[in-house]
């Protein structure tokens, strides 16, 4: 489709879509390096194509924490907990509120969090705060071999350097001059298994050129996934080279990593290699001794799988249960090693086959032909952030809000951000992706349960700040958000509109009515209605100090009615009967507050903080119209805080909302502009991803929220004005296939 004023309707072109926005670099950008991965794993490089200078790429230090690396290679299975002193549990963080139902427990922290530092945190807070942890897996670099001794590669050390990261097949490519040699290598990731496919091609194989692999202990640290000074607490095992049974002359070694009770392999296969442990936990990968002196010493082509333990040989994921696979057969690239292959060239191949059909399935917006400067990079960075959130939040576990690169609160996911992260699959017809993280859910159902009934409520109540078990964290914050709440609900609904069928309602019925059923009894019958709170915090946590007085959240307060009325239509669409008391309190929900002609973020003083997220714009445009929200006061609180908000203060996905307020509301200059506003927090990076701050370097939200705004803006939703791109300005040339229209 097109909007008015296109050309044609002709179908897009996808691959020049997504080729024009190729990540070239030839310079270092400390930022923005690239990565390479499939949802469950993800290794990011830097100009080398490997992790040669990971001091170069720094994710910034918190106080006194260590700085940490960009440059990660992490897992959805790679996780680690620090033995501790003793057994530790929530009970000594467990906090008895008043609530209109009397003392209620929330586990909330005798410590504090002063600017995302903890203070005064007892050993048992940290410890649970902290594990498990996620962990780096190792990291691969060049190092050089000179009269006998191995060093690293500096950043001096590498000339002429110039790298391109292909979206279409998602091969980096990477050449430069190392000791007065070129160097070209390869770096892809296998589409369906934990596994780097590497070519390098240079004579300086046979100057002391060697591909070293370091691991780490794993770190309590907030932002840092590898502890490298703790060698003693891990072991590093080299076995004994076996035939890999590709063909003659490949062979696999097997490292056998063990740290406490985390246990992984990673296996190196590869055609006249030598592979040795050079240190406790360092292995060096040459040619082979055959090679030395020959040219195909000029080739070192290998492929490197990182394994959790017991799950055997490396065999693709839909057999082993950890991924999507086998939900996608149409779009499996297949998990074998082509036959004559070497290995490495095999998973380039395995990729670029891969690659280009995720980019013809699903939708495309296609924006090069609009005259506005500001439609190219409006593309560029929807285009890079479909890449970015392939690669790092459509895996069987929700994201953390720095995916799979580097680690953000220790690598625990937050919850509320799940809909940030996934909820554009939907919009952009690749359900699949959303599939696995959502049935996560079903895995936490118990502990959820538990804690609804412990705080004498229906139904489950989901955690925030976790990590695969569930287990919440204490937190003087997080415990008491509520917006995390329906979005299960609402991820299941955007999953069926993009696939409709008996299927999705039968598989995801008992987390949509389980948490329908909380919703119901948490909101609680006064004089003027349902009504939310307190205790609670708001998607805005401005108002954590108030957290034991706040109620009535304008954006909860829609929600919640939205929601349960929501989880009412799927008992009708799977002909079940009524629960009378979603309809009650969905109908009963009490009105924002407004004042002076704006609707309030929360019902009781202050009403309104301008800091962090604007959430109330989320009452119109995350969400559609509902009885509770006016259009003309939603359309004077969107002014109002254009006028004046505290940008500094505010978090990648709020532009986004702003985007889709301002395209509900009629305004698509208002949404264009909010999309791409001049704030330091809606910076997008060379490499696609948004920046935060020093110690956030990306925000993984801030792109899945850009994807979801811009499907909204192309397809518009249900009941809306009766035009294409609805969200965009009239002169622009808008051109979009695929994609489902929100509701």
């Amino acid at each position: 489709m097109s909007s008015a004023g296109s050309a044609t309707s002709a179908a897009i072109d996808r691959q020049a879509l997504v080729r024009r926005h190729n990540v070239c670099q030839r310079t270092l950008d400390p930022r923005s390096p690239v990565s390479v991965g499939n949802g469950e794993f993800a290794f990011t490089v830097d100009l080398t194509g490997l992790q040669s200078l990971p001091g170069a790429y720094p994710v910034g230090a918190r106080d006194e924490l260590p700085a940490g690396t960009l440059l990660g290679t992490q897992a959805q299975w790679g996780w680690h907990s620090t033995p501790p002193e003793q057994p530790y549990g929530l009970a000594g963080s467990t906090v008895l509120y008043d609530s209109p139902r009397g003392p209620v427990p929330y586990v909330d922290m005798v410590g504090n969090i002063v600017n995302d530092r903890e203070t005064d945190a007892s050993r048992a807070e940290t410890w649970l705060r902290a594990n498990p942890h996620r962990l780096d897996l190792g990291r691969i670099g060049f190092r050089l071999v000179e009269d006998g001794t191995e060093r690293a590669i500096t950043r001096d050390d590498v000339r002429d350097a110039e790298q391109t990261l292909d979206l279409w097949t998602g091969v980096v490519s990477s050449s430069f001059t190392l000791a007065g040699h070129p160097v070209t290598v390869t770096t892809v990731c296998h589409p369906d298994r934990d596994e780097l496919g590497l070519r390098v091609v240079s004579p300086a194989l046979r100057h002391g050129l060697v591909v070293g692999m370091d691991f780490p202990y794993g770190s309590e640290a907030w932002h840092d996934a590898a502890d490298w000074d703790r060698p003693e607490a891990h072991t590093t095992t080299l076995g004994e080279p076996t035939p890999s049974g590709l063909h003659a002359g490949s062979s696999s070694w097997t490292i056998a990593r063990t740290l406490d009770a985390a246990r992984y392999e990673v296996v190196v296969t590869g055609d006249d290699l030598t592979v040795e442990q050079t240190g406790q936990h360092r292995l060096r990968i040459a040619p082979g001794s055959a090679a030395q002196g020959q040219d195909q010493a000029d080739v070192m082509d290998l492929a490197i799988a990182f394994i959790p333990a017991g799950t055997g040989d490396c065999i693709p994921r839909g057999d082993t249960g950890l991924s999507r696979v086998a939900a996608k057969p149409d779009m499996d690239a297949g998990a074998g090693t082509a036959v004559g292959l070497s290995p490495g060239s095999a998973i380039a191949d395995a990729s670029a086959a891969y690659w280009p059909r995720f980019w013809s399935s699903g939708g495309a917006i296609e924006l090069e032909a609009a005259d506005d400067p500001r439609a190219k990079e409006l593309e560029r960075r929807i285009v890079l952030s479909q890449y970015l959130t392939a690669i790092n939040c459509s895996g069987s576990l929700p994201p953390q809000e720095t995916g799979l690169v580097c680690n953000s609160w220790r690598g625990r996911f937050h919850l509320e951000m799940h809909w940030w992260h996934a909820a554009h699959f939907a919009h952009w017809n690749r359900p699949e992706l959303l599939l696995p993280s959502l049935r996560w859910y079903t895995t936490v159902l118990e502990p959820s349960r538990a804690t609804a009934r412990a705080q004498g409520f229906d139904g489950v109540r989901w955690p925030k700040q976790v990590g695969p078990d569930g287990r919440e964290s204490p937190s003087p914050i997080g415990t008491f958000l509520i917006w995390q709440q329906p979005h299960p609900i609402h991820l299941a609904e955007l999953l069926y509109r993009a696939s409709p069928g008996p299927e999705v309602l039968e598989e995801f019925a008992e987390i949509v009515f389980e948490t329908a059923a909380f919703m119901a009894s948490f909101a609680h019958p006064t004089a003027r209605g349902f009504e939310l709170g307190p205790p609670l915090i708001p998607a805005q946590e401005s108002y954590g100090s108030i957290r034991g007085s706040v109620t009535n959240p304008t954006f909860e307060l829609a929600y919640w009615q939205w929601a349960l009325r929501i989880a009412a239509a799927w008992r009708e669409r799977l002909g079940l009967e009524p629960i009378p008391a979603w309809r009650e309190v969905a109908d009963g929900m009490v009105q924002p507050r407004v004042i002076d002609g704006v609707y309030a973020a929360i019902d009781v003083e202050p009403f309104t903080i301008r800091t962090d997220h604007p959430s109330m714009l989320c009452a119109l445009g995350v969400l559609p119209e509902t009885d509770l929200i006016d259009k003309d006061i939603m359309r004077a609180t969107l002014a109002d805080v254009l006028a004046d908000w505290d940008w500094g203060s505010t978090w990648g996905w709020d532009y986004p909302v702003m985007a889709m307020t301002a395209a509900r509301l009629g305004d698509p200059e208002a949404a264009v502009n909010a999309l791409l506003m001049d704030a330091g927090k809606n910076t997008v990076l060379p490499n696609g991803h948004n920046r935060q701050t020093d110690s956030l370097p990306l925000y993984l939200p801030g792109n899945g929220g850009l994807l979801a705004a811009s499907a909204l803006m192309a397809a518009g939703w249900d009941n809306g004005p009766d035009r294409h791109a609805p969200g965009f300005p009239p002169g622009w040339t808008v051109a979009w296939e695929g994609l489902v229209a929100a509701p």
